[in-house]
């Protein structure tokens, strides 16, 4: 049973961003503290990623644990409405798997930094990203 009303469940849920989280916003800082320029949500690729580095071709997928099914503690099934949520994550991880393998036909390396794992994630990604940099410019 869920603890909140239906009305306030709704008013919670309605508040979850998909854009502009504290983990996309800060992993856009670390790039950019890195030197690197990119796009937000570029509509051209499959799954919109959170940011795209055309230059390296290299998506970026910010994902929270719950919503796209990590198997961490902070990805904890519901205990209300289970077949909905079930269904629901089913879907996002098969979707999220769809447009990965999409990107990755199309030449493009994709990355994917959990919410769980921001700091480690986004340390090895400015790391794997400064390396193909120096690679193209022959250093």
């Amino acid at each position: 049973m869920d603890a909140f009303t239906p009305a306030k469940r709704s008013q919670i849920m309605g508040r979850v961003r998909s854009k502009d989280t504290k983990s996309e916003l800060a992993v856009r800082k670390a790039l950019h503290a890195a030197g690197f320029r990119y796009r937000l949500h570029d509509r051209k690729l499959p799954g919109r990623p959170d940011i795209a580095l055309p230059r390296f071709r290299t998506a970026v997928f910010v994902q929270g644990c719950f919503w796209h099914g990590h198997g961490c503690k902070r990805s904890a099934a519901p205990t209300s409405n289970i077949e909905f949520w079930s269904r629901k994550l089913a879907r996002n991880v098969e979707r999220d798997a769809a447009h990965r393998q999409t990107l990755e036909q199309a030449g493009w390396n994709v990355e994917v930094v959990w919410q769980c794992e921001l700091c480690p994630a986004t340390e090895r990604l400015v790391g794997r990203l400064t390396q193909l940099r120096e690679q193209q410019s022959g250093g």
